[in-house]
């Protein structure tokens, strides 16, 4: 089933009136939605009492809850102290959406710096290794890992780099960020060819089944020569990537992804619009 929500609280929820964040499950459940990330960037602070009152609610509206784990994640980073605290973030994130109920943790793998591409993969590629070990020892080998792919061209995070990650254990699958592909490329993605182009480059790598059901950000970018500037919503008409040729690629290849919408502000309504395009195809 392809499931579809906003990545943290968008600004119509305090203009709904909603005041406290357990109340998220009614504000999502209002608008048809089935999927929440909840965003721990800058750290995760919530308790494991209230990652458990918080996931209770979402399943009662059938609403799936993913993490965003810590930006400060550096699994590339020349430092070993850096890499080992980013296993740490990780497991931090992991008990937090255990508690919430929850299994997909989606995090940045980090930037190259001032060594070579090849040299921060490798060293990304390792710190995978021990974030996989961590997870099994810790009692977290239930949970599946989505390694984003990053919209600045100096950070670690093509498609191809994130499909290299996913190489290292069955578990992990993509998190494609359609937006950062396009501002990181250019404005690569035109069209339905450009996404399937994309989701072929998946089968392809990965050479099972992960296609199907990778998890996405979607929202439309600014950007310069060096790639992602910022987030906007889907008002816009300068920007892309548009998200109606991706509903009808998934739709035609029975994908069943979990859709994240990261919009300026409005992740919650673009959400929505991109859920009911879906539906209507299927009528």
């Amino acid at each position: 089933m392809t499931l579809f929500g906003p990545a943290g609280l968008a600004d119509s929820f305090k203009t709904k009136g909603y005041k406290k964040s357990i109340q998220v499950a009614d504000y999502l459940s209002e608008f048809g939605l089935t999927a929440f990330e909840y965003q721990a960037g800058r750290g995760v602070k919530i308790g494991t009492d209230a990652a458990k009152q918080l996931g209770a609610v979402l399943a009662d509206k059938n609403i799936q809850v993913s993490i965003h784990a810590p930006y400060f994640i550096s699994m590339s980073s020349v430092e070993e102290e850096k890499r080992l605290n980013s296993v740490n973030y990780i497991l931090q994130s992991a008990r937090a959406l255990d508690a919430m109920g929850g299994r997909r943790i989606i995090f940045h793998s980090g930037s190259c710096g001032k060594i070579s591409r090849e040299e921060a993969l490798s060293k990304a590629m390792n710190t995978m290794g021990l974030i996989v070990q961590a997870m099994d020892d810790s009692g977290f080998g239930h949970m599946t890992l989505c390694p984003e792919t990053m919209g600045k061209v100096n950070q670690l995070g093509s498609l191809d780099e994130v499909l290299a990650l996913c190489t290292v254990d069955r578990r992990i699958i993509p998190c494609i960020d359609f937006g950062h592909l396009n501002a990181r490329d250019g404005g690569i993605i035109k069209g339905k060819d450009d996404y399937l182009r994309i989701i072929d480059r998946i089968a392809e790598t990965l050479k099972d089944d992960r296609f199907m059901g990778f998890h996405s950000h979607f929202s439309k970018i600014e950007y310069t020569t060096g790639g992602e500037k910022r987030h906007l919503t889907f008002r816009d008409t300068v920007w892309g990537p548009e998200f109606e040729p991706l509903m009808d690629v998934v739709y035609e290849n029975n994908l069943s992804p979990v859709f994240i919408c990261e919009s300026a502000g409005t992740q919650t309504e673009d959400a929505r619009a991109m859920k009911l395009y879906y539906e209507a195809l299927k009528k």
